[in-house]
This record gives structure tokens, sequence and C-alpha cells, in this order.
């Protein structure tokens, strides 16, 4: 959904897009070229974002591009990169797979972000993938050790895992190599004619746009993987076995990183994308909802090609909501993002009121154990937490009560601008927030994770000034 957006960006900037799809052709009214990517950029399943993967200078420009698109565009560096080579070892087994650990980040490459500054990776305990049993040959069970690959990165703020297989390849735009697999095989016409030969033990797998590359850029994809296959090669010499060294990180992959755009950021992919073509106001905010509501916004603007290049800006939230949801009575969910790349929820309720401006008002049962942060007080059986959610605010209350209805405190929480879904609500927490007490004392708390936070390079410098700014107006208005 990010593709002709990200197009226009990554040529404003510079970058050179290869292998393009057909509608892209079209729409640029471009030929592009067939030739091997040094980066693929793939939008994320859950829409929320896309992964960048190739080698290191590659990814870190289409990253330096992304980044720029707005203030809450957010990235991280995988510690599992696609095409990483582990010792793995088995600690759980699933219905469908094993669970194997893999010890601690892959080393080995220079992944650098923008300006040399090493792109922080996501925090976590030491990741483990996924290993479907269709992925190996041998029978599985915990304990046991073995050498995997990762096949499929996971993005950070999901709750998938990284996907192995045992199969070892090693891609590099038009051609993949597979370790153990016979030479030969399908391909363009003019690959007979290269001079190069993949390695003694790797057989070549073309990939579809190859049907298209002229022989030179066939040349160049051959070169490119076979040497990789060969330095991967050399890394296996004299290697420790699985048993002997699991969880151990055998080879580091590909560059791989992953872009959370925020509300602001999927507006400014909106005007590169409008440089282009009709895009209605809220294109991206309103296809990252759910798969309808992305249908709804292609028929629009097939529809009206025009949409969008009458001035109009507001994003139209209540015809969207009307629509897609939330209603009132609905449940939704709320994702509490965090600058490290994580997510968690804290909780579904129930949308007891939706204001055409944006707004949405949900009540939830709190569970009567634990603390409520920052206010210092007990969480009691009955007790509701009621959150006022505004689409856009960089900001959202909650106000907590017991069963007798006396207010127990307020917590104002300072986060990247919100996007109320159909089920759920998203953000990304910026740390300091802003409580307002019982007795009436307000406190502005959780300043120094926030600076943690930007020296560890997860909160950009002006992102955290942004939120310095909000909860300051937000401490004044208490």
């Amino acid at each position: 959904m990010y593709t002709t957006a990200l197009t226009r960006l990554f040529e404003d900037e510079g970058l050179s897009v290869v292998q393009a799809s057909p509608p892209i052709r079209d729409r640029f009214d471009d030929a592009f070229a067939v030739a091997p990517a040094g980066a693929a950029v793939s939008t994320t399943d859950d829409r929320q974002g896309v992964g960048i993967v190739g080698d290191t200078a590659a990814v870190a420009a289409a990253l330096d591009a992304g980044r720029g698109v707005g203030t809450d565009a957010l990235a991280w560096r995988d510690p599992t990169p696609r095409g990483a080579v582990y010792a793995g070892e088995v600690t759980e087994t699933l219905g469908s797979g094993a669970v194997v650990e893999l010890g601690g980040d892959a080393v080995g490459e220079d992944r650098s972000g923008s300006d040399g500054d090493s792109l922080p990776s996501v925090a976590g305990t030491d990741p483990e993938g996924f290993l479907p049993y269709s992925k190996t040959a041998a029978h599985v069970e915990a304990g046991d050790r073995l050498r995997v690959q990762v096949n499929e990165p996971a993005e950070p703020w999901g709750s998938g895992r990284p996907v192995l297989d045992t199969t070892v390849r090693v891609q590099a735009g038009l051609a993949t190599l597979v370790r153990g697999s016979s030479p030969g095989g399908n391909g363009p016409e003019l690959a007979d004619l290269l001079p190069v030969d993949p390695p003694e033990g790797w057989g070549i797998d073309w990939d579809r746009a190859a049907d298209d590359a002229g022989l030179d850029e066939l040349g160049d994809a051959l070169e490119a993987v076979t040497e990789r296959a060969t330095g991967l090669d050399a890394a296996f010499d004299d290697a420790p076995d699985p048993d002997d060294a699991a969880p151990h990180c055998y080879w580091p992959g590909e560059a791989t990183v992953w872009l959370w755009f925020g509300r602001e950021s999927r507006f400014g992919l909106d005007d590169r994308r409008r440089d282009v073509t009709g895009t209605m106001p809220g294109h991206h905010r309103t296809k990252a909802a759910t798969n309808g509501a992305s249908a709804a916004v292609d028929f629009v603007e097939a529809v009206c090609p025009g949409a969008g290049t009458g001035g109009e800006t507001e994003f139209p939230f209540d015809a969207v909501t009307r629509q897609f949801g939330p209603m009132a009575g609905d449940s939704v969910r709320i994702d509490h993002g965090k600058p490290d790349g994580r997510m968690f929820s804290l909780g579904s309720g129930e949308v007891t009121r939706r204001d055409a401006d944006g707004t949405v008002v949900v009540e939830r049962q709190m569970s009567g154990r634990g603390t409520y942060d920052a206010l210092g007080v007990d969480q009691q059986a009955g007790d509701v937490a009621v959150t006022k959610l505004t689409e856009g605010k960089w900001w959202y209350p909650t106000v907590y009560r017991g069963d007798d209805g006396e207010k127990r405190g307020t917590y104002v929480n300072i986060c990247t601008p919100v996007e109320v879904f159909p089920s759920v609500v998203r953000y990304v927490d910026l740390h300091v927030d802003v409580v307002k007490h019982a007795d009436g004392r307000v406190q502005r708390v959780d300043d120094d994770e926030l600076d943690a936070a930007v020296a560890a390079g997860h909160v950009p410098e002006a992102l955290a000034e942004k939120a310095r700014s909000v909860a300051a107006a937000v401490e004044n208005a208490l």
C-alpha cells in the first residue's frame, strides 16, 4: 500500500527503483530498470510499516529517505536478520512447528543508520524463531540442536516470530542460490551465456523478473550471490557443530530494518502519492485500518480520480468510522507501542461515546491488582478506567474511578498521534507523562526515561522535543 508514495520518495532522493510492478510502471509512465536490487522494501502484513532488507548501503539510503516522511517514523535494526544462519536449540514443540532459541544479536556486518549512527536493535529477550515442520526433513523435539536460517523476519511490534528453514539460501535481487541443491534449473534464456557458475554444492533459482533482464544484469546478480555463497561456505569451514555451539550465530545475514509509520508519517506519504495520482485525504491512514477499508479507498479513487486534488485536506474520520467502526457499543483494544520497537496491549474496553470530531471514549474494567503507575494508588476491585482518545492528538487522558464513582487519579499519556482504527487504537508511548492526583496535585513524570530513550537511539531528538513540549502544555493546562 506504500509503493506509489515510496517510489516517488526514493526517486526524489536520487535512488533508483528497479523491478517495478506493471501498475507502478503505468502510474509513473516509466519502464524502470530490471536489475539486481540493493534493497527490497515490503509492507508489513498489518500495514503499519515496511521492512527493508539488503546490503548495508542500500538499506541505509532507503531508510534515511523513509524516516524523513514524518516526525513519528521510527526504525529499528532486526536482531535476527533475513538470511542469518544459527546453531539453534529447540525449546518447545507446537502443533505446526518448533520454537528455536537462536542466541544473541547477529553480528559481523556493519548495519549503520543515517549519518553513520548505529541504528538501535529491537529490545527484548534473546531472539527465537519458529521452524515449521514442513521446513525440516528430520523430526525435532525439545532439546534438539540444529542449523537454521531466518527465512522470513518478523516485525517487532507484532506477535509473530521470524520463520526459520533448515535449507540455506543466499539472495541478491534476481537470483537465489540454494545450498545442497543441484546446479541448473529453469531460468531466463540468456542464463546459459553467463560466464559465472554457481559454487559447487549450490543450485540457482532465478526470480520471475529475471526473464526481462539483460545479460549484464543477470551476470551482476549471479556474481553477487556467488560471492555471498562463497563467503557463507567459508564461515561454515571449521565452524563448530550445532550440538557444540548452540545457541550461536554462524552467519549474520543481510541488513534488515523495520520502519514504523505513525499518523503524521502516513499523511506525509499521502503528499508524496498525490504528486503522482489522485489521493484522497487520509489515503494511507484509512488503508492501514483493515483490508475492507483499503479496498474502499481503491474504489473511491478509481471512481473519483480527482480525489484529493481539490484542496480538501481533512481526514474524513466521521465517514470512515461510521462505515468501518468503531461505534458506541463496540469493543476496541488499546495497543501501547514502545520506542524500542515492542508493543503491548493495555486491554480492551467498550466504546461508550464516539464523536464526529475524532474522539472516542473507552471504558475498561480494571483487574483490582497492582498499582496505578505514577499515581501511587493501589487498584481495587470494581475500579473503572475511562480513556478519552482523540484521533491525531499527541496525548490522551485516562481517569481512574472507584466503584463508588470517586476519582482515584488522572494519567495523561504523551505519545505519537493517536490513530483510532476499527478494533484497535494505536500509538507509540514517548515515556514522559503527566499525572493529576486525587488531591489535585499535578506531577510530570518519566523525563529520565525519555532522555534514556534518546541516548539509546530509540527516539530521535526532534520527536523527543515534541514530547517535552506537549508534556509542558498538558502540565500547564492541568
